[in-house]
């Protein structure tokens, strides 16, 4: 598995020594995407519950005139919900799922910055340890004496889907 996880690290700096993020809390936590799938940040916007949809996206959200899947990560990563607060956020990201582009809003506790991360400040997640799946994060990236972590939106979204799936074949 640490194998796996090392090629995908690789596989996010691709190359490159310096990743361009836009970091943002979710539960306390430091997280960062790269800067290019960010199409837009927004303030929280009305949301649209989907009946019968899993907690994870449950609700769309009206993005200029599209209608957009809301995902909350904290619920991928096993956190509780919390209610929305003066600084939440909503970032919209394009992502690739099973080779279709899509857009996606993500809601978040507060957006900082973006920032460039040094790929040699970047770790593994360790294999014990660690209250998350380690599939979902990519890296763990160092900064003075916090961790900012890279979910990886592929494996989450992916096993979300997967288990929606799996979940109404069988059900």
């Amino acid at each position: 598995m640490n194998e796996a996880i090392r090629k995908i690290s690789a596989e996010v700096w691709s190359g490159r020594d310096e990743l361009e993020v836009l970091t943002f809390d979710i539960a306390g936590e430091m997280f960062a995407l790269e800067a290019f799938i960010v199409q837009e940040i927004l303030d929280l916007l009305p949301e649209t519950t989907v009946p019968g949809a899993k907690a994870f996206v449950g609700s769309v959200i009206n993005f200029r005139g599209k209608v957009i899947p809301l995902a909350d990560i904290r619920l991928a990563f096993g956190m509780e919900a919390t209610k929305p607060t003066i600084d939440s956020r909503i970032i919209v990201i394009q992502l690739e799922i099973d080779g279709e582009s899509m857009l996606t809003g993500i809601r978040t506790d507060k957006v900082h910055e973006v920032t460039t991360l040094l790929r040699s400040a970047g770790e593994p997640p360790p294999s014990v340890g660690m209250r998350w799946r380690p599939d979902f994060i990519d890296c763990l990236v160092r900064r003075g004496s916090e961790f900012i972590i890279l979910p990886n939106l592929q494996a989450i979204f992916t096993a979300q889907h997967d288990h929606a799936v799996s979940k109404s074949s069988h059900g």
